[in-house]
């Protein structure tokens, strides 16, 4: 099978909101190299943009492969060594945790791959059906996991916003994966949770089949900010085109 078979194309945005001074958030988007991350500096700790922005500078450096595990491989070694980096920074300024969040996208061949910590998320938009392909690493997907049928355990509990996993919380950094094969039409979201606590999956979907770009990416947080605006609003889609496919699905990435 040709390598050239999928051709990818993206578009990315960030905004600040209209509560907070500074953008915490930070993103990735290099469609070229088959590489796209949402980092969320995690809010109420000390210098949280400088910590997404080394984790997305250090990701932006991975060096090429030519097969998806070693892709993924490598995007763990280099969130391994900023997880040690942003220790030493907090150790440095006297601070407990300088930490972010983040989910990584990874393309090669017919394949992706996913990695995460925290609460930002990657959606799958396919065959006009959404999909969330990461959970919540936080206390109340926690308390949900324990506590299935009991209504109060809600988006609305207090613990909504305390993260149990993110690059620099911890000496050792723990993160999730997964891998699938695309289709001709699907279409990635990556997002920060200032996106996904603001909008319902439904709204999110109804964004995405379409398949413009940025189109997608600008109506996503205009919401967002329509909304409120209370936190940092960060999104990345991503789409998939197969170029050899006999039924073609109609694609109009952002140029």
């Amino acid at each position: 099978m040709s390598p050239a078979q999928f051709r990818w194309s993206s578009a990315a945005h960030s905004h600040t909101g209209l509560v907070r001074e500074i953008n915490e958030d930070a993103y990735l988007d290099q469609p070229e190299r088959g590489l796209w991350a949402v980092a969320d500096g995690m809010g109420g700790h000390a210098v949280g943009d400088v910590a997404s922005g080394m984790v997305i500078d250090i990701l932006s450096k991975i060096p090429p492969s030519i097969n998806l595990m070693q892709l993924v491989a490598n995007a763990r070694q280099q969130l391994q060594r900023v997880n040690k980096q942003l220790r030493a920074e907090a150790a440095l300024r006297h601070v407990q945790i300088i930490g972010s969040t983040i989910v990584v996208l990874l393309a090669c061949d017919v394949r992706c791959g996913y990695l995460w910590a925290g609460d930002s998320r990657i959606y799958l938009a396919r065959n006009e059906r959404l999909t969330r392909l990461t959970h919540d690493h936080s206390r109340i997907e926690e308390l949900k996991s324990r506590h299935p049928h009991n209504a109060a355990y809600s988006t609305h509990q207090p613990a909504r916003n305390v993260i149990t996993r993110a690059v620099g919380a911890s000496d050792t950094l723990e993160l999730d994966e997964g891998t699938m094969e695309v289709k001709d039409g699907d279409i990635f979201l990556l997002c920060s949770d200032g996106l996904s606590n603001a909008l319902s999956e439904q709204e999110i979907g109804s964004m995405l089949f379409p398949g413009n770009y940025r189109q997608a990416c600008e109506a996503l947080i205009d919401l967002a900010l329509k909304r409120g605006g209370r936190d940092n609003i960060s999104a990345v889609v991503v789409g998939v085109e197969d170029l050899y496919s006999e039924e073609k699905t109609i694609v109009n990435p952002a140029l």
